[in-house]
């Protein structure tokens, strides 16, 4: 999953996991038990399927901003998609490399909430007068890694954050947790034989004592069958909120993949596929899905 340091989008991509590593104590726990089965060496052998970002659909900011951070170092942007329950719209990214994870990137449509939604959201991010990746070297690869870590604004109130989690859980996860790497997703279908299909690695996770996502099933599958999904529930986090008060939220969760060799493709020798010969891009059903990791209905349930 960690990069080989290459290139400046390598360390950016490295730099993304620092605090995500220390928020889901559940990655650590898969790979030492992978690396145990002798599927994986290190961290490093994961291929990194896709990393996801959730933003706040606001003036300089949304997907507009964040997404110049990885179009400069080569991204292709791609599909969108838009789901209207969760009132939310996503792009996702080519990498420049087929080594390197594919981008999500999802953004909250605010000015469909309520006005009360509405009101405290801008509250937060009235004082963002310019995109911020406008002030950024995007060549600096420090300066970068450290905007993923900046509070671009100030840190709610609980009773703010309540209210928002009320009527959007994506709008509470945002207003507290701000750009956080949302997840990062193990490809599967990388993995050595027998362990190459989800059905199988879900029941490794649950030996292991992984609570997985159930919405829409554990296992989240394309209309063309070719893109399964799932994901764990996100890891609980202590948050202090501004009037000093303190509370469990979701964090940060990881997803696991299996992308299917496609029909054009089925004859080919198993050492003869390359990514380009799987089903590539994503699945609006399955992302609405996944989305709820960090809902509440997921979190509090018992393992």
């Amino acid at each position: 999953m960690l990069f080989s340091r290459k290139s400046k989008l390598d360390d950016i991509l490295n730099g993304l996991f620092k605090t995500y590593f220390e928020r889901v104590p559940d990655v650590q726990k898969i790979t030492n038990a992978m690396i145990n089965k002798g599927w994986v060496s290190s961290q490093e052998d994961i291929i990194n399927d896709h990393v996801a970002f959730r933003t706040l659909g606001v003036p300089n900011l949304g997907i507009k901003s964040f997404e110049k951070i990885f179009l400069k170092h080569g991204y292709q942007k791609k599909e969108f998609y838009s789901f209207e329950a969760k009132k939310l719209n996503a792009y996702w990214y080519a990498p420049p490399k087929p080594n390197l994870p594919r981008i999500f990137i999802s953004e909250l449509r605010v000015n469909e909430l309520s006005e009360t939604a509405q009101q405290i959201i801008r509250k937060y991010t009235h004082s963002i007068i310019q995109d911020p990746l406008d002030n950024l070297d995007l060549n600096n690869t420090s300066e970068v890694i450290d905007f993923f870590e900046k509070p671009l604004w100030e840190l709610p109130t609980l009773k703010d954050f309540d209210t928002l989690l009320n009527e959007s859980e994506y709008a509470g996860w945002v207003i507290y947790n701000r750009y956080y790497l949302n997840h990062y997703t193990i490809s599967v279908h990388e993995l050595p034989e027998g362990f190459d299909r989800l059905e199988k690695f879900n029941e490794f996770l649950i030996d292991l004592g992984i609570k997985l996502n159930d919405a829409g099933g554990i296992i989240k599958t394309s209309k063309d069958g070719l893109l399964l999904q799932s994901s764990s529930v996100a890891e609980m986090i202590k948050a202090d909120f501004s009037d000093h008060k303190t509370k469990e939220i979701a964090g940060s969760y990881v997803e696991f993949a299996e992308r299917k060799i496609m029909p054009e493709f089925q004859d080919l020798d198993q050492n003869q596929v390359l990514a380009k010969h799987r089903r590539d891009g994503f699945e609006t059903a399955n992302a609405d899905k996944i989305f709820e990791s960090t809902f509440i209905k997921q979190t509090k349930k018992p393992l």
